[in-house]
């Protein structure tokens, strides 16, 4: 069905159409010469109303609708009724139905009274001046004219943040806010290019004076040339952007103060101090990425594990942020826990790898645990997805420890391995991130290659060494990444130094002659390290019981091992038994139980460690007196 052609029958349809036509009738009726007199307005609405002397009225062949009202005609003029309407009530549905017969006439008069309301509002937009448009622009405009930028015209929203200004005069003396922006040289190059620029976020400070004050605000500023044919010109309009400059500054100042809050947060998580073994002197150091990156998951840690033995650990969380330095605290604590029970370094691994994958399982972290022997002068080391130990040999050679390197934390189902490398007198080694040698533009084993040169001549002590790294690879405080940086250095030792390092050993192979052989050597070599009084009685009889446990519970081969430090002696036994011994309360009737209390009573602290080839090893330490030579 063609809906358009059967619509225009529909009874409201009609009445729409009839009120539109009087409403035409109304429009056209002033444009009518004044001496005529008209009957009515809206013909049709009277016809549709069914009231009194109700007319019903269709437009001629050479008329509208609107001409159907016209001039002074009586109402029986109007067109008769369609023979088939007699039975309709009358100014009802009939007379839109005369009304739709003249439709094709109504609708070319409604084409031309329509064009002539848009041409009036179009005409009055035309005539509008320039100076009445941009007075109405909120933004701030102004029109200057030729080489000496005088002023053809401000706007009122300029006037009110600047002050009237008036035309003619040069906008150096007259526009001196333009100056103080730096604007007049740039309105200078737009009049001889012919191009526009454009300023951002320029500041206008406050100001006070006849006209009010001003608050400070933030405008970019657009200069255009206009060309004229006397002679050129330049508008130069400011949109307020003050807004925008704030809520900027405002989301700087919060990412700024996260960014804070996460390097003190990771900061905290650090060690506040290195812990400073014996046998090997360290130093650390710390870099965050620049501004633009968010704060990382770099750590690193020095924990002495007793009887001279030292681990170091550095490593890195992956991703950026507090939930990367969190992750980071939890593994550092953790490392520190299982470090405690002196298991060799891949064991230490195995455990933080379950441990990873339960803190966040999304999270992975690659971790580098390495401990120091002062006693085998070696360096044993498991890796987990880190870069490599770099070790400088006493003569200046570098090499990296790339063996036992495994899959980083938190991927599960790897076997870790331990390696180790010779770390002797005189030698060192740098653990480091990979903030330090890796570049979006360059292959990390460039960045490698050229540490290792770096290392090779880094001299100074482990804080210089450090420094001195940071700046051959170029790390600033605007590195688009964290470092971490630890070096260690075992220091060769001459003269006096030596005299206070110093070590004995005595294998015991058994028997009821094994204790009184290790008293007497203790006593000895004790007295030859012209230990105090004290000193030496304890070491005597930390000698004996523990030399007597590993008689009891231990099976040969056997060993004592003495050795002393500037500032602390250790005495070690060793056995073939991997049964580590607790301490327990002994019951008065028990004739054994009682050598480790004893022990832990009498030295500073103590310990127990299985050893690599199978068996334990039991040691204590007793701090010496300042002075001790």
């Amino acid at each position: 069905m063609n809906f358009t052609r059967w619509s225009a029958r529909l009874p409201g349809t009609q009445r729409r159409a009839a009120a539109q036509a009087a409403a035409k009738a109304q429009r056209s009726s002033p444009a009518r010469p004044s001496g005529r007199r008209r009957t009515g307005s809206a013909p049709a609405d009277s016809a549709r109303s069914g009231g009194p002397g109700g007319e019903r009225r269709t437009a001629g062949p050479s008329g509208s609708g609107a001409s159907a009202a016209q001039d002074e005609e009586p109402a029986s003029g109007a067109d008769p009724l369609p023979p088939d309407s007699g039975s309709a009530s009358p100014g009802t549905v009939p007379a839109a139905r005369g009304r739709r017969r003249s439709g094709k006439q109504r609708g070319a008069d409604t084409g031309p009274s329509a064009a002539a309301t848009a041409g009036d509002g179009a005409a009055g937009i035309d005539a509008l001046s320039v100076h009445d448009l941009l007075g109405q622009v909120p933004a701030l405009a102004a029109v200057v004219r030729g080489p000496e930028h005088r002023i053809a015209y401000v706007n009122d929203a300029y006037a009110r943040v600047f002050g009237p200004r008036s035309p003619g005069a040069p906008a150096r003396t007259a526009l001196p806010e333009l100056e103080e922006l730096g604007l007049l040289p740039l309105m200078d190059q737009v009049l001889r290019s012919g191009r526009p620029r454009t300023v951002k976020s320029r500041r206008v400070p406050a100001a006070t004076g006849p006209h009010g004050g001003r608050r400070p605000g933030y405008y970019t500023f657009t200069c255009t040339p206009i060309t004229a044919a006397d002679e050129g010109g330049v508008l130069i309009f400011a949109a307020d952007v003050t807004d925008q400059v704030e809520a900027a500054e405002r989301l700087r100042v919060s990412e700024r103060r996260q960014r804070e809050a996460a390097v003190t947060l990771q900061r905290s998580l650090l060690p506040q101090e290195l812990e400073q073994p014996d046998d090997l002197r360290v130093a650390a150091t710390y870099q965050p990425g620049g501004t633009d990156a968010a704060v990382g998951g770099d750590w690193y840690d020095v924990i002495t594990l007793g009887a001279g033995r030292t681990a170091l650990v550095i490593g890195d969380v992956m991703g950026r942020g507090v939930r990367a330095a969190a992750v980071m605290g939890q593994l550092r604590t953790a490392v520190r826990a299982y470090a405690r029970l002196d298991l060799p370094p891949h064991e230490v691994l195995q455990l933080l790898d379950g441990l990873a994958g339960e803190i966040d399982s999304s999270q992975i972290a690659t971790c580098v645990y390495a401990v120091h022997d002062p006693n085998e002068g070696r360096l044993h080391y498991a890796s987990a997805g880190h870069l490599p130990v770099l070790v400088r040999d006493a003569d200046g050679t570098v090499h990296a420890a790339a063996e036992a390197t495994g899959p980083p934390l938190g991927t599960g189902g790897w076997l870790h391995s331990s390696g180790s490398v010779p770390l002797a007198p005189g030698a060192a080694a740098v653990l480091f991130t990979d903030g330090l040698v890796e570049r979006r533009d360059a292959d990390i084993d460039e960045g490698l290659a050229v540490l290792e040169q770096a290392f090779a001549g880094a001299t100074g002590s482990p804080q210089v060494v450090c420094d001195r790294l940071l700046r051959a690879m170029r790390i600033t405080a605007e590195h688009d990444d964290d470092v971490a940086v630890l070096v260690l250095q075992h220091p060769e030792r001459t003269g006096r130094a030596a005299e206070l390092f110093r070590g004995a050993a005595l294998d015991l192979l058994g028997g009821t002659e094994a204790a009184p052989r290790a008293r007497a050597f203790a006593s000895g070599v004790l007295t030859s390290w012209r230990f105090p009084t004290e000193v030496h009685d304890l070491g005597v009889l930390a000698a004996s019981e523990l030399v007597a446990n590993s008689l009891q519970h231990g099976t040969p081969p056997m060993r004592l091992r003495l050795r002393r430090t500037d500032r602390r002696l250790i005495v070690e036994v060793t056995d073939g038994d991997d049964s580590l011994p607790r301490r327990r309360r002994a019951e008065p009737v028990d004739e054994a139980g009682r050598g480790i209390s004893i022990i832990a009573t009498i030295a500073s602290c103590w310990g127990s460690r299985r050893t690599p080839g199978g068996g334990k090893a039991v040691w204590c330490e007793f701090a010496l007196p300042e002075g001790t030579g």
